[in-house]
């Protein structure tokens, strides 16, 4: 319990706990199943609260990686488990229903390869000996020979491969130990391998799966000086090299001093991040790109608005939008519209035509919408079509109202919010 205590906190910095994508049910003579919306402390679709046991392998580590409470320098209590010890607690937690599967990662012992040994044995004993057939996330160490990669990814449900910094030139300087190469080798693998495999299953009935739940990985914000633009175009970049499934972003936690460490941090960034989390939805789903989303220009997110109300209010020109002609991939750039509104838009607008109360009903963020849309050709007559009045608005409406903006030394508010961007 002592060696749980340790690693259990010492692992939840990690935040890529994704869902788990796969769906595999009980087995006789085995234990446990895995369902597609099995996640780290989140909800099924029925009620139930379904959670995994987070831990690492170990937090004795070679490496000193500048922002890391598990650095080799930092005086911290130290513990390793063994496979068995592993074992017997993912085992009785289940049985006594306190989770779901289990989160396994680690910092490095003696090197890759050894601590991947490590972890390989302790997935195959709850496999084997065990016979725990629930869902289990394995996290890749950079440097680990693919063959062991490769044998560790047939029998875990996804794997992911912490990118840590935006950048190389920020690796380089917070944690020298670790090189490029040796993070984006692993996710090569594993997204050739997931194709490979794939590819047998459609030819030969029963064969075995790789990885199905797919790979994700997590970057740390704030801890380097990269821009919410790096950030937001390596993101991309990783989605569509990788097949990732999720890319998450983790708020630097000042746990350590560093002369390299941003000093004047006195909590974690976390508007930040979930900013970037808004314009990673714009990614995914909103048919966005990276450099629309951001430029040289413009080149981190307004702590005030969200991402697509500051693309839009830099994009005027595009606006306002006709509710009931534009197409859906138009209708999913007005703030305030998602995929669902927008389907259900198109819908309706064939029974007849939509006004601002009608977007309301059709579940529409009219407080933000309002000001981009005309419904048959009118404007809403309360509101002006001019950058000042609706960066106005946008501010009264937004998720963070007490952070307004002052107008009085700007010459325009999309400078005000250009000059406030974080």
């Amino acid at each position: 319990m002592q060696k749980l205590s340790i690693l259990a906190d010492a692992a939840k910095y990690d935040v890529s706990c994704a869902s788990s994508g796969v769906n595999r049910g009980g087995v006789r003579g085995s234990l446990g199943n895995s369902v597609q919306g099995g996640i780290c402390h989140s909800f099924t679709s029925d009620g139930r609260c379904i959670s995994l046991l987070k831990v690492l392998y170990t937090n004795y580590c070679t490496y000193d990686c500048a922002y890391c409470i598990n650095r080799k320098s930092n005086d911290v209590p130290r513990a390793s488990f063994t496979p068995e010890e592993l074992c017997e607690l993912t085992y009785n937690f289940y049985l006594r229903n306190f989770i779901e599967g289990l989160f396994l990662s680690s910092a490095v012992i003696k090197s890759p390869d050894y601590t991947t040994e490590l972890m390989y044995r302790t997935v195959f004993l709850l496999r084997s000996k065990y016979k725990f057939n629930g869902y289990i996330h394995v996290k890749a160490i950079p440097g680990t020979d693919p063959a062991l990669l490769e044998r560790l990814g047939a029998i875990v449900d996804r794997m992911s491969v912490n990118i840590e910094l935006p950048s190389e030139a920020s690796l380089k300087l917070l944690a020298p130990d670790k090189k490029k190469d040796d993070i984006v080798a692993p996710m090569k693998l594993i997204k050739n391998k997931i194709i490979e495999y794939k590819d047998t299953a459609r030819h030969l009935r029963g064969a075995p799966k790789f990885v199905p739940g797919g790979q994700s990985t997590q970057m740390i914000i704030g801890a380097s000086g990269d821009t919410d633009l790096r950030i937001l175009s390596l993101t991309e970049a990783m989605y569509r090299k990788y097949d990732l499934k999720r890319v998450y972003f983790s708020a630097y936690v000042p746990v350590n001093t560093h002369p390299l460490l941003p000093s004047v941090l006195t909590a974690p960034p976390m508007l930040r991040e979930h900013r970037l989390y808004q314009a990673d939805f714009l990614l995914r789903f909103y048919e966005f790109r990276a450099d629309e989303i951001l430029n040289e220009a413009n080149p981190n997110f307004s702590r005030h608005i969200d991402p697509k109300c500051q693309w839009a209010l830099l994009h005027l020109d595009q606006f306002p939008i006709e509710v009931n002609r534009a197409p859906y991939n138009k209708l999913l750039r007005i703030p305030g519209i998602g995929q669902i509104s927008a389907k259900r838009i198109i819908q309706a607008r064939r029974h007849g035509s939509l006004s601002l109360d009608d977007l309301a009903k059709l579940g529409a963020v009219v407080k933000r919408a309002r000001f981009f849309v005309t419904c048959s050709g009118r404007y809403d007559p309360a509101l002006k079509f001019d950058e000042q009045s609706i960066f106005t608005g946008l501010l009264q409406a937004s998720d963070v109202p007490d952070a307004q903006l002052s107008f009085f030394n700007a010459s325009s508010p999309v400078l005000a919010l250009r000059e406030a961007a974080i």
